[in-house]
């Protein structure tokens, strides 16, 4: 398969897993945010997510004071935020029309419905209204585009490319979700001295991945963070779990693997290796932030060997 079609799929499908992520944070964030807090907690809450997503300092030049909704506006639809939502569907929208031809018939309508319906639903004030629905909105139409590519595209490089891009992008904003409690904010002392309010936000954090449900059935007990974190982390049968994640990258890299890419799948096969075989006692005890960080380095650099071995290169 030639470079730049790859790149397309390859982006196609991240752009479309990062408006849904995008949104399940946003999502993370409006619900906590109904939670007794005090304001400053409040802002800490939005600025850790926009610090985790590495937008604060965009955002802070263009706006200065922090609102709920200015953080809402420039997440789902500031054209001058590549990562809004809008921008996100956007681009998977410009990727899915560049291969037309190697996409079905019912893929492309389904990437094209979404960037025609999307400016329609932010008419007006629904979105502050009622933020939430436009967010399951989102999530709507990522499960639509992801099961017709599973239901109607041949099983070959043009769809273990597409499946690669959703399992790098979904393994980054898991990491990210979780982190955004942890990241330089006092939002999580806070809670910590308040028990109850640490239970509600990590079952707004379950929701966000659709894991309520999920957690109920595998531990049948109080929702606790450990065990939010190990789920998220290190289950491989939780659809959106860092393990379950990597064992799609690790699959769909030996679809594709060429001449250059055996570094890349070594990387990969490392770094799924270490969720596999970890433990959440070894992870919590050496600090779940600090190994966050590290796993979100990790990811960015094995997209960048992706790139490097498969697509057309990211510039420098």
């Amino acid at each position: 398969m030639l470079s730049r079609t790859a790149d397309h799929l390859y982006w196609m499908a991240r752009y479309t897993e990062r408006a849904e992520n995008t949104a399940r944070m946003l999502d993370v964030n409006v619900q906590t945010a109904l939670l007794p807090q005090s304001a400053h907690a409040a802002e800490q809450g939005w600025r850790a997510m926009l610090g985790i997503s590495e937008l604060l300092s965009l955002f802070d030049h263009k706006h200065g004071l922090l609102t709920a909704r200015d953080v809402i506006d420039f997440m789902v639809r500031d054209p001058d935020n590549p990562s809004s939502i809008v921008s996100c569907l956007t681009q998977a929208r410009e990727n899915a029309r560049a291969v037309r031809g190697t996409l079905t018939t019912e893929v492309w309508e389904a990437h094209n419905t979404t960037w025609l319906d999307i400016k329609n639903r932010l008419k007006g004030h629904s979105l502050e209204q009622d933020p939430s629905r436009f967010f399951e909105w989102v999530k709507y139409r990522s499960h639509m585009s992801r099961g017709v590519t599973i239901d109607t595209m041949l099983r070959d490089e043009a769809f273990h490319f597409i499946r690669l891009g959703t399992f790098l992008e979904r393994a980054d904003n898991t990491a990210r979700i979780l982190d955004v409690k942890f990241h330089g904010t006092e939002l999580g002392k806070e809670m910590a001295a308040e028990p109850e309010l640490d239970y509600y936000y990590w079952a707004a954090v379950l929701r966000s991945v659709s894991g309520f449900e999920i957690y109920r059935k595998v531990y049948r007990d109080v929702i606790t963070p450990e065990r939010v974190v190990e789920l998220l982390m290190l289950r491989g049968d939780m659809p959106r779990s860092l393990l379950a994640c990597m064992e799609e990258v690790v699959a769909n890299l030996k679809q594709v693997r060429n001449d250059l890419s055996s570094d890349t799948e070594r990387f990969a096969g490392k770094l799924h290796a270490e969720l596999r075989f970890g433990t959440i006692e070894e992870i919590l005890s050496n600090g779940l932030h600090d190994y966050l960080t590290q796993f979100l380095e990790r990811i960015f650099e094995l997209g960048n060997r992706v790139s490097r071995d498969f697509l057309v290169p990211l510039v420098a």
